[in-house]
């Protein structure tokens, strides 16, 4: 990194002239138009992979350009409005956060954040950092931010100080976030190329599915508090954090004070600069220190015994007895402590089935059934049993020469699953009726929420059997090989739909037991929900087992697509 620049090595120094004597060395070209060239060679190059690759980014840019031209009217139209500097400061905040965690989560959607791709050529850090600071500017975000930025700058921006000042903070804001973005690419770049990077972009569906939820939850209560005048405490103390403190300049020049204006500029420039020295640093450290992740590597055995030492295998091998069972149990929780699609779809229904319910009692809206939810989301799980497995369920396959092993095989999978799913049940539905305070309607709510997931096993099983399909291990947000959404969508929601039906009695009971005025026996509802979820789920077992033992060759050729 500490070498000449890229021009000099490639053109050589000192050449002789006419008459023997030294020339003028050639000059080297300037770095920043080759890295903003080489974005746009990584663009177009990468659309022409594929016809699909290109409709969908078309498909996306159209989207975003239509969402930024609303976003920009949108704020345009909050002009002369009271709050109007409240809004344009907290955006700008959000956006300050999105760019902050968009390389954490989706280190794959700009092929220049890895900057160890450079190590072997001889650049400077400072010209290096400046190249790619400006090349970071190329792309649909950066578009996208700079909307944002000028929409709400003409939102706050009243007479001819404040435009001015406009002109210098929209530009300063929209490089804070870039420079942002890269530092912490930069600093983390070690985490984003490896496995732990690699499961912390597949759970990036958890982050924005509770962030939604959080979202909508602040918004509710944002209504109930009286509007937008409840955020402007919190807007006073954001507009001096950088870059927000950029836009919260071009409102205090509106406001006439123009040494805060300053302050708050000048905040915002600090920021730029130390924020464009720690990525330098990072720059600096990434190519001159080694790498430090394959150190021990050569160590016989070190690697197999650290990975046999953590992880829910050592504290499963002194819980279930040896037999097909428990190596069967062992083998699935093992999936969703380490394999990353399993993680991240168990992650995000825990998630989910925890909010729903909870967020709903908090704001008053919900009842003690919408803890069923938690039940739903888990027994989801149970679907596609065998293309958690992919190719490698030849293995399984192996296994099974009967009935009597498909059963087995499925009901371990089962248990594997209510060793999480039922403790979870009952304590999401537990901590609902504490919060709306409604003990009483406990042990219905407890008894739907266990047929319900035995009636999900149930049909899980059997769609495991019936509509199997692959999980692509090589993308990080596909979940369904292609040409097989359809089979997805069957096992999915076709057995969902079947889960419903299968607890119409359970429902009906519940019914009636309030419609007659027996809500002091509701409580019978705890056991019979139960047994009946766990006669339906052997049922379901049963069903499925014969069909498994009969299509291994067609489930493990499904299973096998990704």
């Amino acid at each position: 990194m500490s070498g000449a620049p890229a021009g000099v090595a490639a053109g050589g120094g000192a050449g002789a002239g006419p008459g023997g004597g030294a020339g003028a060395a050639p000059s080297a070209p300037a770095l920043t138009p080759v890295f903003v060239r080489l974005k746009l060679a990584l663009l177009r190059n990468g659309l022409r992979q594929s016809s699909g690759r290109t409709a969908a980014y078309i498909a996306s840019v159209v989207v975003v350009l239509l969402l930024a031209a609303a976003q920009f009217l949108g704020l345009v139209l909050l002009r002369d409005t009271a709050h109007a500097d409240t809004v344009v400061v907290l955006l700008t905040a959000v956006l300050a956060l999105g760019w902050a965690v968009m390389p954490l989560f989706f280190p794959s959607g700009d092929e220049t954040l890895d900057p160890t791709r450079l190590v072997m050529l001889p650049l400077r850090p400072s010209p290096l950092v400046r190249a790619l600071l400006v090349a970071s500017l190329v792309g649909i975000g950066p578009l996208f931010t700079l909307c944002l930025l000028t929409g709400s700058a003409i939102a706050t921006a009243h007479g001819a100080g404040a435009v001015a000042v406009s002109v210098l903070a929209v530009p300063l804001a929209l490089l804070v976030c870039v420079a942002l973005a890269r530092a912490v690419a930069a600093a983390n770049i070690r985490l984003l190329t490896s496995r732990k990077g690699r499961d912390l972009a597949v759970l990036s569906g958890l982050v924005i599915a509770v962030g939604v939820q959080f979202v909508n939850f602040a918004a509710q209560r944002l209504g109930d508090a009286g509007g937008l005048g409840a955020l402007d405490p919190v807007a006073g103390a954001v507009r001096w954090l950088p870059p927000a403190s950029a836009l919260g300049a071009v409102g205090s020049v509106s406001e006439g004070a123009y040494g805060r204006a300053a302050a708050q500029l000048l905040l915002s420039a600090g920021a730029l600069a130390a924020l464009l020295y720690a990525w330098q640093r990072s720059l600096t450290k990434l190519m001159t220190a080694p790498d430090g992740s394959t150190l021990g590597a050569g160590q016989p055995g070190r690697k197999e015994a650290t990975a046999a030492a953590r992880g829910p295998g050592r504290v499963l091998a002194g819980v279930f007895p040896e037999g097909r069972t428990a190596t069967v149990m062992k083998r699935s929780l093992r999936y969703v402590w380490r394999d990353p699609k399993t993680k991240a779809a168990w992650a995000t229904s825990l998630a989910i089935g925890l909010i729903v319910p909870l967020f709903n009692a908090l704001q008053g809206r919900g009842t003690i059934y919408f803890a069923c939810f938690a039940a739903g989301m888990l027994g989801i799980q149970m679907y596609n049993q065998f293309g958690q497995d992919t190719s490698a369920f030849w293995m399984v396959a192996l296994t099974i020469s009967s009935t009597r092993d498909a059963y087995l095989e499925l009901r371990a999978r089962a248990l594997a699953l209510l060793v999480v799913t039922l403790p979870y049940s009952a304590l999401v539905t537990v901590a609902t009726a504490a919060v709306l305070g409604n003990w009483h309607a406990l042990p219905e709510a407890l008894g739907l929420s266990f047929a319900l997931l035995g009636a999900m096993l149930a049909t899980g099983a059997v769609a495991s059997a019936r509509f199997p399909y692959s999980i692509p291990q090589d993308s990080g947000y596909k979940n369904v090989a292609p040409g097989q959404a359809g089979l997805a969508w069957i096992s999915i929601f076709g057995g969902m739909l079947g889960a419903a039906l299968l607890c119409a009695p359970v429902l009906a009971l519940t019914i009636w037991l309030h419609v007659s005025d027996l809500a002091d026996r509701s409580w019978l509802l705890l056991p019979v929900g139960t047994a009946y979820g766990a006669l339906i789920a052997l049922g379901g077992l049963r069903l499925a087992a014969p069909q498994t033992a009969r299509r291994l060759p067609e489930i493990l050729t499904a299973v096998s697509k990704g």
